[in-house]
């Protein structure tokens, strides 16, 4: 049986014009999850990655609420992410229950919270470039740049608006893809490696250490799928084929794409460095490293012959 690693992102979850209550999340998921059925159906094992960015964003918000209302101690970014893959892991699988139930199949869905090592050393520690949380004005982020060495910068959308930013290093190994691969062989749905992963690295005692980070879910999927000899890389997203020159003049939509081509593109800079570029590269290191097949689409294109953008070798 094939094994295919299928990443949720972009309007899986939460639509861009959404409050983000548990209803409009609940109801994306199963309309999202639904998409996926004829691989089940084609005989296919699945595992499911998701994104975790508002929902993660909501956590140290509330964090932040509670440190200074009630002075709850906060907690750190790697339980947040950590927070955020439980309650987006307990959605999805329930709502996968039930688009297995309607649809007549008989399988066990497991939710595992995943940590995801980093190399400490990693460059991305020295240029911390996600932003995450809430905006502050630069007051407030002066303050808790001195009170918890917290790193800010400006957000261009707003004219006294500023953010935290944390480092976004390059995931090395997924710690329990081991036993994520005896339960996918054994024909469950494993739902893993949420907002990317936990961030951890091994210090000098080889003891598991938090990095405050937060790791791209794409190419956390695609170091998984790596490991677990997946046959084939989904990414979902919110445009159901990647293009060059998006919303530019000269946009050209691309329904094929080799290796060759896709590292010329990056080069170029025709993907965006926030965006699709993350996906690309993440869908060409799977490729290299023994995959068969990738491609990038929209949740709804999914089950269309010949739909989204393949990456070939």
């Amino acid at each position: 049986m094939k094994k295919a690693i299928v990443a949720l992102g972009g309007n899986a979850l939460l639509r861009g014009d959404q409050l983000g209550t548990i209803e409009e999340q609940e109801q994306n998921s199963k309309d999202t999850l639904e998409n996926i059925v004829y691989l089940i159906k084609a005989g296919y094992n699945i595992v499911i990655t998701h994104g975790n960015g508002p929902q993660v964003g909501n956590i140290l918000m509330r964090n932040d609420a509670g440190e200074e209302m009630y002075k709850i101690a906060q907690m750190p970014l790697d339980i947040c992410v950590a927070d955020s893959q439980g309650g987006i892991g307990y959605m999805l699988e329930r709502m996968l229950r039930n688009v297995l139930k309607e649809n007549n199949i008989e399988k066990e869905v497991v939710t595992l919270v995943t940590p995801v090592e980093v190399d400490i050393n990693d460059e991305a520690f020295k240029n911390p470039t996600k932003r995450v949380g809430k905006i502050y004005n630069k007051a407030q982020a002066d303050k808790l740049s001195n009170e918890k060495k917290w790193i800010f910068k400006s957000d261009p959308k707003l004219p006294d608006g500023w953010r935290r930013v944390v480092p976004s290093p390059q995931p090395i190994k997924v710690m329990n893809y081991p036993v994520i691969d005896q339960l996918v062989e054994a024909g469950n749905i494993v739902i893993a490696v949420g907002g990317g992963g936990v961030p951890v690295y091994i210090d000098e005692k080889k003891h598991v250490r938090p990095a405050e980070a937060v790791i791209d879910k794409d190419r956390a999927s695609s170091v998984l799928g790596i490991e677990i000899k997946a046959d084939e890389f989904y990414i979902l997203t919110d445009v159901p084929y990647v293009f060059i020159n998006f919303k530019q003049p000269g946009e050209k939509k691309l329904e094929t794409l080799t290796v060759k081509e896709a590292k010329e593109y990056l080069k170029q800079g025709m993907f965006g460095e926030g965006s699709m570029a993350p996906k690309v590269e993440a869908c060409i290191k799977f490729l290299e490293n023994g995959g068969k097949k990738a491609i990038i689409t929209e949740a709804r294109e999914l089950s269309k012959p010949g739909s989204g953008t393949q990456i070939i070798i």
